[in-house]
């Protein structure tokens, strides 16, 4: 039997990464799982043809379609249990590059529809759930560029640290997750090959992550084992932090 055998999982983007990992592992521990994609629909196909989740369409920058997702969950989903914040818009970007378009993109991919979709949570989820969001280490590793990505990241740890406080009464544990240099399609298209080789050597284990590495630790949280840590942030970066 899994671990999360009779569960319901609503992962955000799901189809490629971290994300992909993220839904693998929780099917593979028994639950029934629910991700979003925003263009990639071979990729979504793939993920559900061989996990059995279900993949909905839509952009986490628009309300209308989060609405739409979180509908979907309560009606497909056998119950509201596991919720990971996994989508985000990334780039890189430099102060004086930074426009209005930008900003509003991230702020509303990465901040409105986390703390939209913790809020649906703790309408919806049943007694004892688990709520994991992801973040990034550039958090506490500032890096030329990470402004709007970072700071977008920063106000998502301080809603896992609110929400585990006000979900607590009920046994839901709110938790971050925050990965270092993982070896995704993203991260080898925006970084140069010297700069994967000094990523891994700086890091203490001496490789970069890889998907599935993160997505052990979200699955940690989500399970029974999990129970007993909440408003944490687990940094899942192989010791690139000490």
């Amino acid at each position: 039997m899994g671990t999360l055998d009779g569960k319901g999982a609503l992962v955000t983007g799901g189809s490629r990464g971290i994300g992909r990992a993220i839904v693998e592992r929780l099917a593979a521990d028994g639950a029934t799982v629910m991700f979003s994609f925003r263009s990639d629909e071979r990729a979504a196909e793939e993920v559900a043809t061989g996990t059995g989740a279900l993949a909905v369409r839509g952009d986490q920058g628009s309300a209308e379609d989060l609405r739409r997702l979180f509908a979907e969950a309560e009606k497909r989903l056998p119950s509201i249990d596991v919720l990971v914040n996994n989508a985000a818009e990334g780039g890189l970007a430099a102060l004086a590059d930074i426009t209005e378009e930008s900003f509003e993109r991230v702020m509303a991919v990465n901040v409105r529809a986390t703390l939209l979709a913790i809020q649906w949570a703790g309408r919806v989820m049943r007694d004892g759930g688990r709520i994991v969001n992801l973040s990034t280490v550039n958090t506490m590793v500032p890096a030329p560029g990470t402004m709007l990505y970072a700071g977008s990241k920063g106000a998502i740890e301080q809603f896992t640290k609110v929400a585990a406080r006000e979900l607590g009464g009920r046994g839901i544990t709110v938790n971050t997750v925050s990965p270092g240099a993982t070896d995704t399609d993203l991260l080898r298209s925006s970084n140069p090959p010297e700069a994967l080789e000094r990523s891994a050597a700086f890091t203490a284990l001496g490789r970069l992550g890889r998907p599935d590495d993160v997505a052990a630790v979200v699955a940690f949280l989500a399970g029974p084992d999990g129970r007993w840590m909440t408003g944490q942030n687990l940094l899942a970066s192989g010791g690139m932090l000490v």
